[in-house]
Parts: C-alpha cells; sequence; structure tokens
C-alpha cells in the first residue's frame, strides 16, 4: 500500500502524465518493430505461414537482399531522390523565407497561401501531380505544345528519367513551406541590432549574409536538413499512387519495395528486411538530430 501511496506523490505526478503516452508507444510503436525484426531473422512466405512452420535463417533474408538487384536500385533511388529532393526545396524554401522576411504589404497573407501545399494530404497531392504529368490529358504536355516546345506528348511517368523527375517536382512542391516557415522562425530570432551595426561598419547586405545571417541561422539549417532527410527518406505513398515504383522500378523506393515484397509477392520476411534497412538508416540520421538538438542547447 505504501508503494501504490509513493507513486502517487507530488514527485511523481510527472511519470504519471507520461505513463499512457508511454504505454501506447511500447504496444503501436515498440511492439510491431520488435516483431519485425523478429521475422527478418525468420523464412515466412505464403507457403509457411498457412502451415504454421516459421524457421529461423538469422541473416540469409539480409544477405539475399544485397544481391537482389531491385534492392540496390531502390536503395540507390531512395538516396538520389532524397537529395535532390532537400537540395531544391532548401534552396527555394532558403529565398523565399529571406523574401518574405522583408517588410512590404500582403506578406504574411501570400506566406499563409504558399502553407497550403504542406497541409494538403499526401495522396491528394500525389493525384494531382499525376494528372498535370499525365500523357494525353495533362497539363504539363499541354502547356509545351501549346508553346511549341515539343511536337508530342511527353510521357512523363512511363519513362524510367522522367517519372523520378515528376516525383522529385511533387515532393518539392510539398517540401517548400515546410522549410520555408522553419527558415523564416530562425529569423526571427537574429536580433535586428547586429545588422544596424554591421551596416555603420560598412558591411553590405552581401557581407552581413555572410557573416551574420548564415553563422546564427546553422541550427535552424541543421534541423531543417535533418528533418526533411527523414521525412522524404521514408517516402511511400506519393511514390504508390503516381508510380507504384515503376517503370521497371526506376522509382522502387526502400518503402514501396518492402510493400511490394510483402503484400504483392509475398515475402513477409524479406520485406521485414528490407524495412529494418529503412529503419537503422533512419534511426542513425534520427540519432544525429537529437545530438546536433542537444549540442545547440548546451551552447
Amino acid at each position: 500500500m505504501n508503494r501504490i501511496r509513493k507513486w502517487f506523490r507530488y514527485d511523481n505526478v510527472g511519470l504519471l502524465f507520461v505513463l499512457p503516452a508511454f504505454l501506447y508507444m511500447i504496444l503501436f510503436v515498440g511492439y510491431p518493430i520488435v516483431r519485425n525484426v523478429i521475422l527478418s531473422f525468420q523464412d515466412v512466405n505464403a507457403g509457411n505461414l498457412v502451415r504454421g512452420t516459421k524457421n529461423f535463417i538469422l541473416f540469409e533474408n539480409y544477405l539475399e537482399l544485397f544481391k537482389d538487384n531491385v534492392f540496390r536500385t531502390s536503395l540507390g533511388n531512395t538516396l538520389r531522390y532524397t537529395v535532390l529532393c532537400l537540395v531544391f526545396q532548401f534552396l527555394i524554401g532558403f529565398a523565399l523565407a529571406l523574401f518574405f522576411n522583408q517588410r512590404f504589404a500582403l506578406a504574411k497573407p501570400v506566406r499563409g497561401i504558399l502553407l497550403v501545399p504542406w497541409m494538403i494530404p499526401i495522396t491528394v497531392t500525389a493525384l494531382m501531380f499525376k494528372l498535370l504529368f499525365a500523357t494525353d490529358i495533362g497539363v504539363i504536355n499541354y502547356l509545351l505544345r501549346s508553346l511549341h516546345l515539343i511536337d508530342k506528348n511527353i510521357e512523363w511517368l512511363t519513362t524510367p528519367g522522367t517519372a523520378m523527375f515528376a516525383l522529385i517536382c511533387a515532393n518539392v512542391w510539398i517540401g517548400i513551406p515546410f522549410n520555408m516557415i522553419l527558415i523564416s522562425t530562425g529569423l526571427t530570432t537574429i536580433p535586428k541590432e547586429l545588422y544596424e551595426s554591421a551596416s555603420i561598419d560598412g558591411a553590405n547586405k552581401l557581407q552581413a549574409f555572410l557573416n551574420i545571417t548564415l553563422p546564427l541561422l546553422k541550427p535552424t539549417i541543421e534541423s531543417v536538413l535533418v528533418l526533411g532527410f527523414i521525412y522524404t527518406f521514408k517516402v511511400y505513398d506519393l511514390v504508390y499512387v503516381m508510380t507504384s515504383g515503376g517503370p521497371v522500378n526506376s522509382t522502387h523506393m526502400l518503402s514501396t519495395y518492402s510493400y511490394k515484397l510483402s503484400f504483392e509477392m509475398f515475402k513477409y520476411s524479406k520485406g521485414s528486411a528490407v524495412a529494418n534497412v529503412l529503419l537503422v538508416i533512419l534511426l542513425v540520421v534520427g540519432m544525429f538530430y537529437i545530438k546536433i538538438t542537444t549540442k545547440g542547447e548546451e551552447d
């Protein structure tokens, strides 16, 4: 009885508030992850799943993966897609943040309107871009034909190179507002007095940007890039709706290939192994993010 009373003391109130969230994470996040890791060390497919035979084969699924051409292609696609999306959405978002940081009429309403792409569900955005890049009824081909830049329609989503380009365009459109709003928030934390002092000392705008804005925005930039990497690297719904990993596996990401192995080819263990590779990469990036944020707080 005394032990129970100790838990309800004032000092433990915080733990009691955290307990429901902790139990939720254990049940709906922790258990699936542990179960998925165990599944990746077994040989489970549509045939032996019914019989209930789950033989442990340890790292054989992972060894097969790195011999799998589609897996290597998916890993390369995911890395290339993530890096290109990060570069373009960060640069454009940074430029827009600097632009809207200036005081002019309608700056706040227009900046609010630019947040709409980020708030729209990704499946809706994917369907919209799928129609924009459609071969016969797509707006992109119509505009290009109207400007006499092309003679015949481009098959954007059924050609390997252009399909990846369409996916990158869609994700950049989604990610620009996210980058813009976080960088805008970082810009508001820079004291205006620093720019005034630099101006008095004879510094021009470029010098002020390189010596004041960029150094003081370093923690914000690091957070934006790491969070952007995490959100982009685990992409699934955008790719699945627009291309489903095609054509000829040219737009398969780790997430879509894991889905294909598990729910289309019924190779559950191999699909779990792909998901675990994705998890490990994101875990490493997440640990790096925690490290830089805690370092920033200490500084």
